[in-house]
């Protein structure tokens, strides 16, 4: 079993940063993709930033493009997004997922995933 535990969501101010992290235990051994989605309310899941296991290949929605950065520990242990110019429009619960995705890193709809943490949220004021 796969357990993915985010952390370091919060508020800022538009412009600002933050760090999320996802601690994932045992999921080099079961999965290939990683990665984070977010939802706003009142919006579909979305995804954010993929990266492959293995390779660590990384893929970005073009909303994020050249302001986020997903990264991974050498130990395989641990995800982060580096969230940097935040806008008030990524306001949303960031979610970290995992799952066997042939395709990786290239964005899949959240479906694909069969691991989820339980969300950190993230609100960016104006």
């Amino acid at each position: 079993q796969v357990q993915l535990v985010e952390s370091g969501g919060g508020s800022v101010q538009a412009g600002g940063s933050l760090r999320l992290s996802c601690a994932a235990s045992r999921y080099r051994h079961i999965t290939n993709c990683i990665g984070w989605f977010r939802q706003a309310p009142g919006k579909e899941r979305e995804g954010v930033a993929l990266i492959s296991i293995g390779g660590g290949t990384t893929t970005y929605a073009d909303s994020v493009k050249g302001r986020f950065t997903i990264s991974q520990d050498s130990a395989k242990t641990a995800v982060y997004l580096q969230m940097n110019s935040l806008k008030p429009e990524d306001t949303a619960m960031y979610y970290c997922a995992a799952g066997y995705i042939l395709t990786c890193p290239k964005l899949s709809p959240s479906t694909d995933f069969g691991y989820w943490g339980q969300g950190t949220q993230v609100t960016v004021s104006s």
